[in-house]
């Protein structure tokens, strides 16, 4: 009976630095300063670490027959759910803080995004580790690169640019009554505040291009995403007791718009727009009844009336 295989010691070595270096690469703080803490680095190197030894010795231990070592891969999936958790638990209680909040459905998108990560990370660096035991360690080190766009690709999710289109729109007042184009928003009693708002105020409108953009942007929990982005990048003004300067999101249930008014400290229309075009796109959002509404008509259609 032939012995099995020694263990790959040096596919292994190079499965580990991809995903490492994988795992760094999409540790990046963009305008949404998260993460920002050396705390939090420390953190995700750490589990990114742990994802790219599970990924790169799964096919060494595969092939030297050391199949206990698959056992580690079960306990992989409840250590990445604890990342969700903790992101998750980490970012409501920043929430309580906030001037303007995330909202709830933010929060679980970004935490789904970083348990998803350290499963990228671990199909990276298993296919580094599986090129460089089979085609050496020259292909091993081109393969996570190749990996590596593949996978940034393939998870990068839709933004709200690609379903709107962001227009300016007049801010105004119909007595107390706040308007952003022909979009009633909300009631502002005194005269101070309202001139405030005329002064500083940025208005905006949200045209839907399909049907299930409509749809989406009908998502409270999307528009407050929005309404968060733009007030980070922007900056408020406003504090904790000046009720009349948050930023509020409305539709116009004829057409489907969202107009919205932040009063901010740098009136940069062109930012704006920059920035509500790359929110993304929430996966509790997201809908698609415009097309299964279309395919049920054609359906009965098809069918004909029933008797």
């Amino acid at each position: 009976m032939n012995p099995a295989p020694a263990f790959d010691v040096r596919a292994f070595v190079v499965g580990l630095a991809a995903g490492v270096i994988a795992r760094y690469l999409m540790l990046r703080i963009d305008y949404r300063q998260y993460p920002g803490y050396p705390h939090g680095y420390v953190s995700h190197i750490t589990h990114g670490f742990l994802a790219a030894g599970l990924g790169a010795i799964a096919w060494p231990a595969l092939i030297s027959k050391e199949l206990s070592a698959f056992t580690f891969l079960a306990l992989a999936a409840t250590q990445f759910r604890d990342i969700r958790r903790m992101e998750r638990e980490a970012l409501g209680l920043q929430e309580q803080t906030e001037l303007v909040k995330r909202g709830v459905d933010y929060i679980e998108g970004i935490a789904k995004v970083f348990e998803a990560r350290n499963y990228l990370v671990m199909f990276i660096a298993a296919v580094s580790s599986v090129v460089a035991h089979q085609w050496g360690l020259l292909s091993g080190v081109i393969a996570p690169a190749a990996a590596y766009l593949a996978t940034v690709h393939l998870a990068r999710g839709r933004q709200i640019g690609r379903i709107a289109r962001v227009k300016p729109a007049k801010v105004s007042f119909d007595g107390p009554l706040l308007k952003v184009g022909n979009i009633g928003l909300m009631n502002i009693g005194l005269e101070a505040d309202r001139k405030v708002v005329l002064e500083h105020g940025l208005g905006a409108v949200l045209q839907p291009i399909t049907p299930d953009a409509r749809r989406t942007l009908a998502d409270v929990g999307q528009r407050q995403a929005i309404l968060h982005d733009v007030a980070t990048v922007l900056g408020l003004r406003k504090d904790v007791d000046t009720v009349a300067f948050t930023p509020l999101a409305r539709r116009d249930l004829e057409t489907g718009e969202v107009g919205f008014v932040v009063v901010v400290e740098e009136p940069d229309f062109e930012v704006l727009a920059e920035v509500v075009r790359a929110v993304p796109l929430l996966e509790s959002a997201r809908s698609r009844a415009a097309h299964l509404l279309q395919r049920v008509r054609r359906q009965g259609e098809r069918l004909g009336p029933r008797p």
